[in-house]
């Protein structure tokens, strides 16, 4: 796990309150399974809670689950009426099968090796009713891989909650299992007119072609229905609707 989704936490929330919109995204992601009739949904990565109000009081019967200990004691105390778990994607199950699940954030980018992006796949099968839908989101390896190659260092800048942070990231191709890349982050936190140093993260990251997505997907047990190109605040993504084949 990543100093991100632990001892960062709180910067984690300043960081993708700044830039997404939550409730662009409930949209999104709640119009899809709508229109598969789906109304009980498994959150994977869900973090600290920020989409679970909007599913909750649109009526959607919810549950977070996300490896991150910390990010999770964050989710339950902002979203009491949310349920929420700690577990690992590659390997979970419930206490009852739900109706579709969603992978947001790109979460699926931090599973990179090859037996553990089926593992997940397989995880989420077994947790899903019969022509259950699994909805994520991934960065196309096409576009984005070429687009560090042309420019590695990126600044993010944040404030929330009356503190404002930064971080100075940069992006290196790794391809050690598949197009994958090293991200190193550092964050400050400013104080008065200063930059205050106060964690650094780094990430093993996978990017995927659509082909080899298909592949995982279709090993699995799952049947893509729909393939949507979905641009997204920092990179180039596709976004997936699958369903559990007979």
């Amino acid at each position: 796990m990543t100093n991100l989704y632990s001892k960062l936490a709180s910067v984690y929330e300043a960081m993708y309150y700044s830039f997404i919109d939550y409730e662009e995204e409930y949209i999104f992601y709640s119009n899809v399974l709508k229109k598969y009739n789906k109304n009980s949904v498994l959150e994977i990565g869900s973090g600290t809670g920020n989409l679970a109000p909007h599913f909750l009081k649109n009526g959607f019967e919810y549950l977070g689950l996300d490896y991150s200990k910390d990010m999770t004691e964050i989710a339950k105390e902002k979203v009491p009426e949310g349920k929420f778990i700690v577990g690992d994607m590659r390997d979970f199950q419930l206490e009852k099968l739900v109706q579709s699940a969603i992978i947001t954030g790109r979460t699926i980018s931090y599973i990179v090796e090859y037996q553990d992006v089926r593992d997940t796949f397989a995880s989420v099968r077994r947790n899903l009713e019969s022509g259950g839908i699994l909805c994520f989101d991934f960065i196309d390896a096409n576009r984005f891989i070429l687009d560090i190659t042309k420019e590695r260092n990126v600044v993010h800048q944040a404030t929330h909650k009356g503190k404002t942070y930064q971080r100075r990231s940069t992006w290196d191709l790794k391809g050690e299992h598949g197009m994958d890349v090293i991200w190193d982050s550092t964050y400050y936190e400013k104080t008065n007119s200063d930059w205050q140093e106060i964690g650094k993260d780094h990430a093993q990251v996978r990017t995927y072609m659509l082909n080899e997505i298909e592949i995982f997907l279709a090993l699995e047990g799952f049947e893509i229905r729909e393939v949507i190109d979905r641009p997204t605040y920092a990179f180039p993504t596709y976004v997936i609707v699958a369903e559990v084949s007979d």
